[in-house]
């Protein structure tokens, strides 16, 4: 069996974002709006911060794949690539994360 990646969680997105809303949660998601869908990622990322000041691994694990699904549905909607975002990693991958966080300009 092969390893499941974010890649391919990508893919699956991009292709059940086609589909008709009445088929698909993520269509029906994508077929919301942007707004929609990223107030559905907050949510994720509320619950899946709440499991893990609670300790709670299984939930932690469960909220952190829907989490990356809700990102990459809002990542879908921008016509942001995944690999946009690796390459993003990867270049600050070069440098400390508090030499990153000094190079970012302030607001």
């Amino acid at each position: 069996m092969s390893e499941f990646s974010l890649i391919d969680l990508e893919r699956i997105v991009a292709e059940r974002a086609k589909v008709s809303p009445e088929e698909s949660w993520t269509a029906k998601l994508v077929a919301a709006g942007q707004e929609k869908a990223a107030k559905k990622l907050g949510e994720e990322a509320v619950e899946t911060v709440i499991a893990a000041i609670k300790q709670d691994r299984n939930n932690l694990t469960a909220e952190s794949a829907d989490l990356l699904y809700h990102l990459l549905v809002v990542l879908n909607i921008a016509a942001v690539p995944l690999q946009d975002v690796l390459d993003e990693l990867q270049r600050r991958t070069g440098q400390s994360g508090l030499q990153e966080k000094a190079s970012r300009p302030t607001s």
